[in-house]
């Protein structure tokens, strides 16, 4: 008998019965059931269909990825060509999305939406596709994340540039209670420019918190540092090996260790240290040190966010590797 989540109108958020077999997802809403006719031009998709919850993505190949970042897009561009919402910024993150729930583990590990206009794909794999013609609609789906909605929804938005503060207030919440799970904020270019996504920045540098802190940049707003603020590199064989290269996983425990060296030593060997570092990561980067490094995040980037293959490759060795502190990863969308 399939698992069903059912909405408990009594309830302050939806529950859970766990069954047997693949959960399937029904919500007791009649009057939303009654309109079907969002259904009868629906596109075909049939990797989507057998995914209901992100554990059923974690056997999929590389091609199945692809072909399953392809078929939410169809999905969220039907749906809201009915309902209305935010398009172009939950087009832009499928990738990214799709990436990031094969990789992670929610909703053990927590994953930050900034804003939430972005999340339609997140609640497309997170159990709500059926719902989704009922979104921005009254008792319908939210336009945002919302933690009553679903247990994926760790972080309720609405506003941006909080995801940050919020994920790092979640960082170490886990590590007071001895937790293993990660923290992965998303954030756009343009909530970044706020101050308190700056701030929130510099308390996760300055704590050495392990969080992961995804900036999808759209190229919207320029930011006020030289790596950032500049055309889009070349996308292609070498962008592709230098990504890979950012994530490398001896380069960062490499990193991590000259970290450790530097705070033991003083004078001269402790600016010659911090010079051999800056040197190794100018040789991957071409750019020095970042305003994310500078501020004690670790930087990787930039990635080109519709390349599944990059994505999933970073995230995995970010997610592996045993380095502590904050990690930031540029994702960039090509126009």
């Amino acid at each position: 008998m399939a698992s069903v989540a059912t909405w408990d109108r009594s309830a302050s958020s939806p529950y859970l019965q766990e069954q047997s077999g693949k959960e399937k997802v029904k919500w007791n809403f009649a009057s939303l059931a009654e309109r079907g006719e969002y259904f009868s031009e629906k596109p075909p998709t049939p990797l989507l269909d057998t995914i209901d919850y992100p554990i059923h993505m974690k056997n999929l190949s590389t091609k199945e990825l692809k072909q399953l970042a392809d078929e939410p897009r169809s999905d969220v561009i039907f749906n809201v060509s009915k309902t209305g919402g935010h398009l172009g910024s939950s087009l832009g993150v499928i990738e990214l999305t799709v990436a990031i729930h094969y990789v992670f583990n929610a909703p053990q590990d927590r994953i930050l939406w900034d804003v939430g206009h972005q999340s339609y794909p997140h609640k497309i794999l997170t159990g709500r596709r059926n719902m989704m013609p009922t979104l921005r609609q009254t008792d319908g789906l939210c336009g945002f994340t919302k933690r009553s909605e679903s247990n994926y929804d760790c972080f309720g938005a609405g506003h941006s540039s909080t995801t940050i503060s919020a994920g790092l207030g979640m960082a170490v919440g886990r590590d007071l209670q001895g937790r293993k799970n990660h923290v992965v904020a998303v954030i756009g270019d343009g909530a970044m420019i706020a101050g308190q996504a700056y701030e929130a920045m510099n308390n996760a540098g300055y704590l050495d918190s392990d969080m992961i802190v995804i900036l999808n940049d759209n190229k919207q707003v320029s930011l006020p540092t030289a790596n950032l603020d500049g055309p889009i590199p070349p996308v292609g064989a070498l962008s592709s090996a230098l990504s890979r290269l950012q994530s490398n996983r001896p380069l960062r425990e490499l990193r991590e260790v000259a970290k450790g060296v530097t705070k033991q030593i003083g004078g001269s060997m402790h600016e010659l240290a911090a010079k051999v570092d800056e040197y190794a990561r100018g040789l991957i980067s071409g750019s020095g040190s970042t305003l994310f490094e500078e501020l004690g995040l670790y930087y990787i980037g930039p990635v080109d966010g519709h390349n599944i293959d990059d994505l999933t490759a970073i995230l995995k060795e970010v997610k592996s590797t045993k380095t502590t502190g904050p990690v930031s990863i540029h994702v960039v969308n090509p126009q």
